[in-house]
């Protein structure tokens, strides 16, 4: 490492210091010494014009040091539990550090990211709010507890006898839209919501970058907001995609726009309060363009250790699935509605059913694809060895699930 690089790196240990914008050894984004607002590696809106903080080559370490979502500040001394959470409104969620350039990739690459290490912050919380998967049941409560975290367990004083293993990931991994996909994005969403469904409109409430996505920013009735995944990655809350994974993003502007955020020490399948462990921490991840990507029109894929699923397999292979489907088509089920509505929209609300039919299609296509058989022989593997997951439910309106397929079964392959 050279001096340079080791200054800006000692410094970063100690304080989360924003950006060494090129190191011989690693990159270094975020400082976590300021709140998000006075951070301009912190972004709360997605859009193709939020400037790069950092730049990286492919295979350089970068280094992440990333908020909780709400970007909090907790003392567990001081409370284990309150009433509600201690922060008003949702706009700025979710406190993500970047966008990160990535030298040499290039509008139209699939960006390979993989994370080589989360390290935890020493306190987290969850939420029990109106926004949980039973919100219905229990957002009037709205309980928020504080966990005491270190590397293998969190405890909390409000759940005594609980001890919850460290399983720490990002929610969010992703790229930045380009001008297309943007586009693309509010149309059918302000179709959905004038529709009766559940979307988050683009919001200036303490939106970062404020002079983009602000009040008296330059665009932000365009800025999308950061709850649900898309096609180019985002909140897809799937607790897989952890230490030793790597996630594949496609790329939609020059530079790819690198950002991760709201780290979980914890998070079962769902997520169905609307909250896991949050946290804030320090993550490290390389990033290459792949030579020969895989098709990622139905969504991000991810791949790495079956140690990560505690599955019967060396390996294993991911996908990706939204509630998102072609104008003038009816899912099959809900042909029984005969809705004219629904065969008009292009993203259904919260459809778990059409986000599992999109995971398992991008899996046939791409066992398809990597070994040869054809779409029925593809189907059938699939109905015996992949394994169906809910990665979130409460990310509207793109509820996300992933289909898991154990590489083992495919003999005579590395």
């Amino acid at each position: 490492m050279n001096p340079a690089s080791s200054t800006c790196f000692t410094a970063a240990l100690l304080l989360g210091v924003l950006t060494c914008t090129h190191a011989a050894a690693e990159v270094v984004v975020g400082d976590r010494s300021v709140g998000c607002a006075d951070d301009p590696a912190c972004i709360n809106r997605l859009h193709p014009d939020i400037p790069m903080v950092a730049k990286a080559d492919p295979g350089e370490r970068i280094v992440f040091f990333g908020r909780d979502a709400f970007d909090l500040t907790l003392d567990p001394d001081e409370f284990s539990s309150a009433d509600t959470i201690p922060r008003e409104g949702v706009g700025i969620v979710h406190a993500l550090t970047g966008p990160v350039f990535i030298n040499g990739a290039k509008a139209g690459d699939v960006l390979a990211v993989t994370i080589e290490a989360l390290e935890p912050d020493a306190v987290g919380w969850t939420n029990a709010g109106p926004f949980g998967f039973a919100g219905d049941q229990f957002g009037t409560d709205g309980r928020f507890i504080v966990w005491r975290m270190n590397g293998d367990y969190a405890v909390s004083d409000a759940l005594p006898g609980v001890r919850i293993p460290n399983a720490s990931f990002p929610g969010v991994v992703t790229t930045l839209p380009g001008q297309d996909l943007l586009a693309k994005v509010l149309a059918r969403e302000t179709q959905l919501l004038e529709s009766g469904g559940a979307v988050m409109n683009p919001d200036p409430d303490e939106a970062e970058p404020a002079q983009l996505c602000g009040a008296e920013g330059t665009k932000p009735a365009e800025c999308l907001r950061t709850i649900p995944p898309r096609e180019h990655g985002g909140n897809m809350d799937i607790r897989y995609i952890t230490t030793g994974t790597t996630v594949y993003l496609p790329c939609f502007i020059d530079g790819c726009g690198l950002a991760v955020g709201d780290f979980h020490y914890a998070q079962g399948d769902g997520e169905v309060a609307g909250t896991a462990i949050e946290m804030g921490g320090k993550m490290t991840v390389t990033a290459r363009v792949v030579d020969d990507p895989p098709d990622l029109s139905r969504g991000p894929h991810y791949e790495g250790p079956s140690s990560v699923l505690r599955i019967p397999s060396k390996r294993f292979y991911a996908v990706t699935g939204f509630p998102l489907k072609d104008e003038s088509s009816v899912p099959a089920d809900l042909a029984y509605l005969d809705s004219p509505k629904i065969a008009g929209l292009s993203n259904l609300s919260a459809d778990i059913n059409l986000a599992a039919r999109n995971a398992l299609a991008a899996m046939i296509d791409y066992i398809v694809a990597e070994y040869g058989y054809d779409r029925t022989q593809a189907y059938m593997i699939a109905s015996v060895a992949v394994d169906m997951r809910i990665g979130q439910l409460v990310d509207v309106p793109n509820v996300g699930v992933t289909a898991v397929l154990p590489l083992d079964i495919f003999v005579g392959r590395d």
